[in-house]
């Protein structure tokens, strides 16, 4: 069984930064394409950011492009989402996830096949 824990979000004040991180465990990492999706109170779910399991292919939603960094560490089993420029409207639980494959159909959907339990992020005016 997959499991992913998320860990480092917190408060933040406009313009800071946060790094998340997310341990996956019970399965195949070097096998995933992996991503980060949110989700605001009374707003759907946005996917983020995603990273191919090759780490070749990444993909960023336009509103956090050039501010939000995503990477991975096939040694640690771990996902990164690097946060920077900060704003209001990035203040979401923030959900690691396995992408359900292959990258392009992803590209398409937009669906998960499993995620973690979510990271608060709040970032303060």
């Amino acid at each position: 069984q997959v499991q992913l824990v998320e860990s480092g979000g917190g408060l933040v004040q406009t313009g800071g930064s946060l790094r998340l991180s997310c341990t996956v465990s019970g399965g195949t990492f070097s096998m995933y394409d992996m991503g980060w999706f949110r989700q605001a109170p009374g707003k759907e779910r946005e996917s983020v950011a995603a990273i191919s399991w090759s780490g070749a292919s990444t993909y960023y939603a336009d509103p956090v492009k050039g501010r939000f960094t995503i990477s991975r560490d096939g040694a640690k089993n771990t996902v990164y989402l690097q946060m920077n420029s900060l704003k209001p409207e990035d203040t979401a639980l923030y959900y690691c996830a396995v992408l359900k494959g292959p990258w392009a159909r992803w590209m398409r959907t937009f669906e998960f096949d499993f995620w973690g339990q979510g990271t608060q992020v709040t970032v303060s005016s």
